[in-house]
């Protein structure tokens, strides 16, 4: 194993905790704490792949923003968020088996696309890189699929916040 890919397995372990730990910790603070911890390893990733703009737009905008942003909120409002109800629903079990599901189906699927395990084209350094990388994500043979299941995921988690924000109002206004 190259250090690259010494350093890619540490960082990539580094945010899969740090997102565990976002998900997972009682309190508040703590989970936003984590977040910076895990918005930072990603960061990191763009170093690697030579995207310094989208590192930089990664530290600029969601850690010195939104992750501090998150912070303030939570600090200043703090006393009004007492909860006292139960952390995880009765159904958390039955999630927890659709997700070990999900995540099998997957596998499964990405084990049968046949360009799954070809490395992506290297970007080169002597022009436009934010050209190449825009054109990567919109690739078939870069990363368009990636980029593409983490919009779906995305709009799944939009759904589900909007799904629990209904369940708490009853559906009135």
């Amino acid at each position: 194993m190259t250090p690259d890919m010494i350093l890619f397995l540490v960082i990539a372990l580094v945010t899969l905790a740090a997102g565990f730990m976002v998900v997972t910790t009682p309190n508040i603070v703590h989970a936003a704490l984590w977040l910076i911890l895990n918005l930072f390893a990603v960061a990191v990733l763009y170093v690697m792949l030579n995207a310094g703009f989208f590192a930089m737009v990664q530290v600029v905008v969601y850690i010195g923003a939104i992750a501090i942003l998150f912070i303030f909120a939570i600090m200043l409002t703090r006393h009004a968020m007492r909860d006292s109800g139960p952390r995880f629903n009765t159904d958390w079990p039955m999630a927890a088996i659709l997700g070990v599901a999900l995540l099998a189906a997957l596998i499964w699927i990405l084990s049968r696309w046949q360009s799954f395990m070809t490395l992506p084209p290297m970007l080169t350094s002597d022009t436009d890189i934010l050209r190449q990388l825009g054109q990567a994500l919109v690739s078939p043979n870069a990363f368009f699929i990636p980029f593409e299941i983490a919009s779906v995921l995305l709009v799944a988690a939009m759904i589900g916040a909007i799904y629990v924000a209904w369940g708490k109002s009853g559906g009135k206004k």
